[in-house]
């Protein structure tokens, strides 16, 4: 998949290699600056990387600044390489459960973890070649390395040069969040930003936290071979989706071999000859579990320190990042904000399309309302959880009537078909019409089927006239129009 790279001696060399060339090279040379630049994007991850080029696409000169690598979190240690595993581990557990499919499991399925992260690592380093320095330079766009730091109100310093700008777009992204447990740091643990560095699995895993982070890499880790525990500190995973959803997940979890410890706080860790002693407290049960390696997962905090954002008189703390208004400008009339710096949905999606408003509310004279944008968000678990606009509690905390049409997974041909029976579509319409407030899906392709629901609630088609709309046979989508079809005999019978 990665484009053969050799060095002078001829010697093929390796994807990482062929990303850092790409993402941050070495013999980088920052450019002269411009007198003056009309945007300045700090960070060059999803948002950032969207912002320089939707501007340059105008024919905005632009700089655009980053500190580490071209493409993020999202290229570097999140999307792209969890999905990438993601898909192995789901093999993985496909040959193990073969009979489920009429098959034989094979006699024998050694992983091999190595070749597992090679190929994500190959992945990663192609995807990257389409965001090299190289292609960004070709299009116009003024590449800086280096640390970024405000120093006035219209001017950010770059290890010492300063560039000066009319607009500014901050991107600087955000990092994984540590529990403050005492002995973590001590014992050592590894997170997103580490985890796709390393070749050996360990052999016994614990995952802290149960939400996205936490569900997705504990279950890929357990389906690798991995004996893996999950501690959430609360009643089910994910917390503030539907519960059955979170029951579902909690189910699939333990099926695949994760041991679930729900309600349960890690007071301690320590170690003890060769492993990680783990103390686990739930209610006024307590005992120890050893591990090799931990894996802190409990969320993100905002990439906000050492911006030099009091210069630049741009509000900002700790937990929530930089404050923005709903056109997405900071305190600074003439500085902006994109992506996870200042976003509670810290997805690569709700990064972009949140660069392109900024730029354009900034350039080119826009007022588009972040609070109007209908943003869908998936957990990759096995089967997959995805969401798009209000759940029942939110709508009734809005005192808006709510009347939900539901399919189990198990009433659609497809699904049976594939042996993929659970999991629900669930579509929330207002009481007495088929506007669609929101909708939570729960199968091995939420992700891609819930788009259909987005596109609906973006375009104001009703739920009645996606029933209408054929869907292919047998595809799992199907579910969808069983959903519709169910509002449009509810509203028929309801006229008569």
């Amino acid at each position: 998949m990665s484009r053969p790279i050799r060095s002078s001696s001829g010697v093929r060399e390796s994807p990482e290699r062929e990303r850092v060339d790409d993402l941050h090279p070495a013999m980088w040379t920052n450019p002269e600056p411009a007198e003056r630049y009309p945007l300045v994007v700090v960070g060059a991850g999803f948002a950032g990387l969207t912002a320089a080029q939707t501007a340059a696409a105008r024919g905005i000169k632009v700089a655009l600044i980053e500190r580490d690598f071209l493409g993020g979190t999202c290229l570097n240690t999140g999307c792209v390489p969890s999905k990438a595993i993601i898909r192995t581990s789901r093999l993985y557990a496909d040959m193990r459960d073969a009979t489920r499919f009429g098959a034989q499991v094979p006699p024998a399925i050694p992983t091999d973890f190595a070749a597992t992260m090679m190929r994500v690592r190959s992945i990663r380093a192609h995807i990257g070649r389409g965001i090299s320095a190289a292609r960004l330079a070709a299009t116009g766009v003024d590449l800086f390395f280096g640390d970024a730091r405000f120093v006035g109100k219209d001017v950010v310093s770059v290890d010492g040069t300063n560039l000066r700008f009319d607009k500014a777009v901050i991107a600087s992204g955000a990092r994984p969040k540590l529990p403050s447990i005492p002995g973590l740091a001590d014992a050592g643990y590894l997170t997103n930003e580490t985890f796709f560095e390393i070749s050996e699995l360990p052999r016994r895993m614990l995952v802290i936290g149960g939400g996205p982070i936490g569900c997705e890499q504990a279950q890929v880790l357990c389906r690798l071979g991995a004996h893996t525990t999950i501690v959430q500190n609360k009643p089910l995973f994910l917390e503030g989706e539907e519960r059955d959803a979170a029951q579902i997940l909690s189910t699939a979890l333990a099926r695949d071999g994760v041991k679930v410890r729900l309600n349960t706080e890690v007071s301690n860790i320590r170690v003890e000859h060769a492993g990680k002693q783990i103390d686990l407290v739930s209610d006024d049960y307590r005992n120890t579990i050893e591990v090799d390696a931990i894996l802190a997962g409990v969320g993100r905090a905002p990439n906000v320190e050492e911006l030099g954002l009091e210069s630049a008189g741009v509000a900002y703390d700790m937990d929530n990042g930089i404050r923005v208004d709903d056109f997405l400008r900071t305190t600074n009339r003439g500085i902006y904000a994109a992506g996870d710096v200042c976003l509670d949905h810290k997805y690569g999606h709700t990064a972009g399309v949140s660069a392109e408003m900024a730029v354009h509310n900034a350039l080119f004279g826009k007022r588009r309302r972040w609070s109007q944008v209908i943003i869908p968000w998936v957990t990759f678990t096995d089967p997959e959880v995805a969401h798009v606009g209000l759940y029942v509690r939110e709508a009734n905390q809005r005192g808006v009537p709510v009347k939900t049409f539901t399919v189990l997974m198990h009433e659609v041909h497809r699904a049976v078909i594939d042996s993929e029976q659970a999991g629900f579509v669930k579509i929330h319409v207002r009481e007495g019409t088929d506007r669609i407030l929101g909708a939570t899906i729960v199968a091995r392709h939420a992700g891609d089927m819930i788009n259909e629901i987005t596109l609906a609630m973006v375009a104001g088609i009703g739920l009645r006239t996606l029933a209408k709309v054929i869907h292919a046979y047998d595809t799992q989508a199907e579910a969808i129009q069983k959903a519709a079809k169910a509002c449009e005999w509810a509203m028929a019978a309801a006229a008569e």
